[in-house]
């Protein structure tokens, strides 16, 4: 493929002009005016090499590659990069080394070994490592004898090291590191060595397939509460965003659930429908009136939500099985998430509902946040808890799975979900869950309103729905359905999108799970994707078939794919 004037031999230019084609080398440029090329093609670049010298300049090529990385991002020249840093030279220039269980690990393995940055050292540590990854099979075969599994110390396998190679102990604790973040708990086996050694193209042994997923992921406590806490800061943003861009659906969906039949001042019903108190607030009340309460909203939805999507990632991520959360996982993770929220959602609801219905009366005095909560109490604010929770725990319970299964759903081929389907999952999963739990909502409502003169006052939650339902009839529940739909589906979908999104944008990796959707899975080329073996393919081209996927993998180049001769070609001369 680089020899194009085939003349056995390989120049500079033929090099350097295919090289610069692939995707590693786009990303992270080579720089050809260096010694390390001057040596292989002389000061002039005039030298050619021939198919073994070739051979063994590819080798040291990605290794120059990778050195020439680190220092583009050294950029104070201190001989350190950022952990991020290191990921993104491993991933772009050396992917063909990294497992998935590597590749998500790299982060978590530099905070493991005590480090905030990768060092020049480390940097080659670890690809020394894991390019010689079969000779540390070797080597534990050495210590528990051929075809063993038994667990290795780290002391054990240093001994078997100094009689077999010169393994440094620098990878050796780089190397159980990376065991511990599998379970190894001080110990290596054959299986955690499969996990983080690269697998020969188009491989995978039957016991690695069966075992590697049931060994338990370990990382240090304090990544876990580093990452919950970034979950929860991103989850405030997220919950102000979509708090605000639904605020004026929510206070319609407030008035008609309190609107009531009996007691009324005027001895009709003051709203229509949806339309026609949305009008009449802003032609009575001004565009302010539209968001009436918002303060208080901002001020406990942001840990609300927060609270709400950390927890539901949380569980998630503790019943998660073989990679992937159950459907039960994912009701259970979703429930947890809708009753952990409720010690901010009531206090929270209480004062925005009485805000909002405050304004129905012309001429009634002003309330504030603070009124009503110097009003209420400690005990006040959390009146209606057992209604919230009624509401609040199926809601989750419903959105947070049918959610995550639209986003599988509405995945590209390479896993990755687009921002305008993550809204689009975010708002379908708001329906059912909105509607279904509408009953909970008004009598929700009911309890947490004051109440005027002439309508009905209510003991519990009991009361309220016997009430409701001998004055008001079935109906009654399902009052602002259509209100709380239009306005939970697309808040639920704004603050999904906004969280995923910065999730994405700020990319921290704590060594745990990643959102459904977040990265492109590298489609990496097997023999089966290469085009059907057939008597047109010329000379040894069924041999060359793995070969050619695994220079597409290694090098990120793309092959031609030939279609089969037609008749009216055959006649010509092969190329």
């Amino acid at each position: 493929m680089f020899d194009m004037n085939c003349n056995g031999k390989i120049t500079f230019d033929e090099v350097k002009s295919i090289f610069s084609k692939t995707s590693c080398h786009q990303q992270i440029p080579f720089n050809w005016d260096c010694d390390f090329v001057r040596l292989h093609f002389g000061s002039k670049k005039e030298k050619t090499l021939n198919y073994f010298e070739f051979t063994q300049f590819l080798q040291d090529l990605q290794v120059e590659h990778a050195v020439q990385a680190f220092k583009r991002f050294d950029t104070n020249g201190k001989g350190i990069i950022t952990s991020l840093a290191f990921r993104d030279i491993m991933e772009t220039i050396r992917p063909h080394l990294l497992t998935d269980f590597v590749k998500e690990k790299l982060v978590a393995v530099v905070a493991g070994c005590g480090q905030q940055s990768v060092s020049f050292t480390y940097f080659q540590a670890i690809n020394s490592l894991l390019k010689n990854m079969e000779l540390v099979k070797k080597i534990y075969e050495t210590v528990v004898g051929k075809g063993q599994d038994k667990p290795v110390t780290k002391g054990e396998f240093l001994l078997g090291a100094q009689r077999v190679s010169r393994l440094t102990p620098l990878e050796v604790d780089v190397l159980f590191q990376l065991s511990e973040l599998c379970g190894g708990k001080g110990r290596i086996t054959m299986r955690t060595l499969d996990m983080i050694a690269p697998l020969e193209e188009g491989s995978m042994p039957y016991n690695i397939a069966t075992q590697q997923e049931t060994i338990p992921e370990s990382r240090p406590v304090y990544m876990a509460v580093l990452e919950n806490a970034y979950r929860f800061s991103l989850g405030v943003i997220a919950g102000g965003v979509g708090a605000t861009a639904v605020y004026p659906i929510d206070l319609v969906k407030t008035r008609l659930q309190n609107q009531r039949s009996t007691g009324s001042y005027v001895g009709e019903l003051m709203y229509r429908n949806s339309f026609d108190c949305f009008f009449k607030v802003l032609r009575h009340e001004g565009f302010q009136g539209l968001y009436r309460g918002l303060i208080p909203q901002l001020v406990g939805v942001g840990p609300e939500k927060a609270i709400k999507l950390t927890m539901n990632d949380l569980v998630r991520d503790v019943v998660r099985q073989d990679g992937k959360v159950p459907v039960w996982g994912q009701i259970l993770a979703g429930g947890c998430a809708g009753g952990s929220q409720v010690m901010f959602t009531n206090p929270l609801e209480i004062v925005k509902i009485r805000l909002q219905v405050s304004g129905e009366i012309a001429g009634a005095p002003k309330v504030s946040a603070l009124k009503v909560v110097k009003e209420l109490g400690i005990t006040g604010l959390y009146k209606g808890a057992r209604a919230c929770l009624l509401r609040d725990i199926p809601f989750s319970a419903i959105y947070f799975p049918v959610y995550s299964n639209l986003k599988e759903a509405l995945a590209g081929p390479d896993e990755h979900v687009a921002p305008w389907k993550l809204l689009l999952a975010g708002t379908l999963a708001g329906a059912p869950a909105a509607s279904l739990t509408t009953p909970a909502d008004v009598v929700k409502t009911r309890l947490q309103v004051k109440a005027r003169d002439g309508q009905t006052h209510y003991k519990g939650m009991i009361d309220c729905f016997k009430k409701v339902y001998a004055e008001e009839g079935f109906a009654a529940f399902w009052k602002g359905a259509p209100a709380r739909v239009f306005r939970s589906s697309p808040q639920f979908g704004i603050t999904l999108l906004t969280y995923e999104l910065l999730q994405r944008f700020f990319d921290k990796d704590f060594g745990g799970s990643k959102p459904i959707g977040s990265t492109h899975k590298p489609k990496y080329v097997h023999v089966s994707d290469l085009p059907p073996i057939t008597p047109d393919h010329m000379g040894g081209y069924r041999l060359a078939a793995a070969t050619f996927a695994g220079v597409e993998r290694k090098f990120g180049l793309a092959l031609p794919r030939f279609e089969p001769m037609t008749p009216a070609s055959t006649t010509k001369t092969p190329a």
